[in-house]
C-alpha cells in the first residue's frame, strides 16, 4: 500500500469502528477455533501498523512479518517487538513453530495467494491452525480496493478453493460485516456517482456515529463464529493442514 494509506491507518486504527469491530470478530474466532493451549505461539503475516498485535498477545507470544519498511518501523515502535521484513514465500521462518498463523485482510494483497499459503503450511506446529480474514463480494470492488493495492476480493468458493489447493482443510468459514452491508453498498454507489470512489473509507466518523457503527459491527461476533450470515463485506476462515500436506 502507499505510505499515505499506512499513515491514515496509523491515525485511526485504534478508534475507527471498522478496526474496533473487526478486532471483536477476530477475538471471537480465536477463542472458538484456535488450538486449546494456555499460551499459543502466533505468527501475524502482514501486521501493517501493528494494531492487532496487542490483541494477539493476549493469547500468547507473537512474531510478525511486514514487508513495508515504513509500516514495519511504526509497528515496531508501537509494539516493542522486532518484526521481520520481506515478502512471502521468501521470508525465512522456522518449520513447525506456530500454533496459529493469522493473515488479517492481507491475502488479497498478495499476487500469489496460493504460493503464500503453501509456504506457511509447513510453519504450523502439529495441531496448528490458519486464520484468515479477507474482503468479500467481488461486485463491491471500488476505489478503496485500488488505493489499498488489493489484487482481488473473494467469494466463499474462491477462498476455500485457494486454501484447499495450498494443502489445508477448512474448519470454519463465515461472512461478517453483514448488518452494515446495505449501508456500505449505498455509500460506495453514491461515491461512484460523485466520482469520489473510496474517498470516505479512511475517515473517522463523528464520535456518536463511530460508536454506533462499532457496536453494530462488533455485535456480529456471536453470529460470525457460527457462520450464520450468508453474505457480508468480509469473510473469515479457519483451516488446518491436510494430512500429508497435499497441494493441488
Amino acid at each position: 500500500m502507499d505510505r499515505a494509506v499506512y499513515d491514515r491507518m496509523a491515525e485511526i486504527d485504534r478508534d475507527h469502528w471498522w478496526f474496533v469491530g473487526r478486532r471483536k470478530i477476530i477475538r471471537a474466532l480465536i477463542e472458538r477455533f484456535a488450538p486449546k493451549k494456555s499460551k499459543l505461539t502466533i505468527l501475524e503475516v502482514g501486521c501493517g501498523t501493528g494494531s492487532n498485535i496487542a490483541l494477539l498477545q493476549e493469547f500468547g507470544t507473537v512474531d510478525a512479518i511486514e514487508p513495508d519498511d515504513h509500516a514495519r518501523a511504526f509497528s515496531e515502535q508501537r509494539t516493542g517487538i522486532a518484526i521481520k521484513g520481506g515478502y512471502l514465500p521468501n521470508v525465512p521462518l522456522e518449520d513447525g513453530r506456530y500454533d496459529l498463523i493469522v493473515l488479517l485482510d492481507v491475502l488479497e494483497h498478495i499476487p500469489d495467494d496460493h504460493g503464500a499459503l503453501t509456504a506457511l503450511r509447513s510453519k504450523l506446529a502439529p495441531g496448528g491452525r490458519l486464520l484468515l480474514t479477507v474482503p468479500g463480494i467481488p461486485a463491491l470492488w471500488s476505489g478503496h480496493d485500488v488505493a489499498h493495492h488489493h489484487q482481488r476480493r473473494y467469494t466463499a468458493k474462491t477462498l476455500e478453493g485457494v486454501v484447499k489447493r495450498a494443502g489445508f482443510r477448512t474448519l470454519h468459514r463465515g461472512a461478517f460485516n453483514s448488518l452494515l452491508l446495505p449501508l456500505i453498498v449505498g455509500v460506495r454507489a453514491l461515491n461512484k456517482l460523485r466520482g469520489h470512489e473510496g474517498g470516505d473509507d479512511d475517515v473517522l466518523p463523528p464520535a456518536p456515529i463511530n460508536r454506533l457503527l462499532a457496536g453494530l459491527f462488533g455485535a456480529e461476533r456471536y453470529a460470525a463464529v457460527r457462520g450464520l450470515f450468508p453474505l457480508g463485506v468480509s469473510i473469515g476462515l479457519v483451516a488446518e493442514p491436510l494430512a500429508g500436506g497435499t497441494t493441488l
